[in-house]
């Protein structure tokens, strides 16, 4: 059984390795840039960058969740470690207003913590999305509006929040991650630059879910922090790449760790059925939604770990058309 706090120490020296904390429609991501700086180590559960950083505080109580889901793109998968808590000893303010919260004093860099910190106030259950600022512009638009909805009609915070850019901040009962980049937009070409980043998306806000139906979190718990090792057939900026095995077998192992049992039971009888050479015709898919995700995936990856042949065109062909696990806010992946 793979150790989470060596598993996570690893996981924050690996370049292709990303990190998100936040709820649906509202997360910030870290990732490493290719051509920046190397990680560096640091005391404890951290990473920080000229663009961005991430502290994982404490692991007490945390359950880790192995997954991989099913791509649109039928030669891919997708795969991360969720950070669960339970439901109650996850729950952050969930504000529903602008909120003063003074000084960041546990802001990751010593430059960073006097400037203040304001909750945005999206209400999120297991996620404050703070900013957090020095500009005295836009310290006294948030002063002034401080106890309102961002959202209220003839609210110039959020006006002035995406002229000025100020760092993001998203707290969770782990930690934090802080995002110093642009926040994506007409100053960035209408797109998230690469690297951290911030995603706030009203309508998924409107769902008011902790994570998307589509990730396999266990009943009574609650994802807290996101963990993206590196992928074997994605790059990070999301095109295909040679199959990396190292990164497979990696995954595999935190995978049977961690994952879903109805999951890689579908997986492994797909892959003993191809093993065999037993005919398509002859197979019968598992019952549950979580054992056909593994089933499918499975002939996806066989196809990768063994080559593409005429058995594994027909098992595509009968049980892998359509998509039914995908990820809207990762839709292209």
């Amino acid at each position: 059984m793979p150790e989470l706090e060596q598993v996570l120490k690893d996981a924050l020296m690996q370049e292709d390795c990303g990190w998100n904390m936040g709820s649906f429609g509202a997360i910030a991501e870290f990732h490493h840039v290719a051509g920046d700086p190397a990680p560096r180590q640091h005391p404890g559960l951290m990473q920080v960058t000229s663009r961005g950083g991430i502290r994982i505080e404490t692991l007490a109580g945390v359950r880790p969740v192995a997954y991989e889901t099913l791509s649109p793109k039928p030669h891919r998968w997708t795969q991360a470690v969720s950070l669960c808590l339970p439901r109650d000893a996850a729950a952050m303010n969930q504000r529903d207003v602008l909120t003063a919260l003074g000084p960041d004093d546990d802001a990751l860099r010593d430059e960073d913590r006097g400037a203040r910190l304001f909750d945005m106030g999206l209400g999120q259950f297991q996620a404050d999305f703070c900013i957090r600022t020095a500009d005295p512009e836009l310290l006294a638009v948030l002063d002034e509006n401080a106890g309102r909805s961002l959202f209220a009609q003839g609210n110039p915070a959020m006006g002035a929040i995406l002229k000025h850019h100020p760092r993001r901040v998203l707290l969770t009962r782990l930690g934090r991650v802080e995002v110093y980049q642009m926040i994506g937009g007409p100053d960035t070409g209408g797109k998230s630059p690469e690297g951290p980043h911030t995603h706030v998306l009203p309508k998924l806000l409107k769902a008011e879910r902790t994570h998307s139906a589509n990730t396999p979190i266990p009943e009574g718990w609650v994802p807290c922090c996101g963990v993206h090792p590196e992928n074997p057939v994605i790059t990070r900026l999301g095109a295909d790449k040679v199959f990396n095995p190292a990164a497979f077998d990696a995954f595999q192992e935190l995978l049977a760790a961690w994952g879903a049992d109805a999951y890689c039971q579908g997986k492994q009888a797909v892959w003993e059925l191809l093993n065999t050479e037993t005919p398509a015709e002859a197979a019968k898919e598992p019952e549950t939604r979580e054992g056909r995700a593994g089933w499918r995936n499975g002939i996806r990856q066989w196809r990768v770990l063994h080559g593409p042949d005429r058995l594994t065109k027909a098992y595509a062909q009968h049980f892998d058309r359509g998509v039914e696990q995908t990820d809207p806010e990762n839709p292209g992946h």
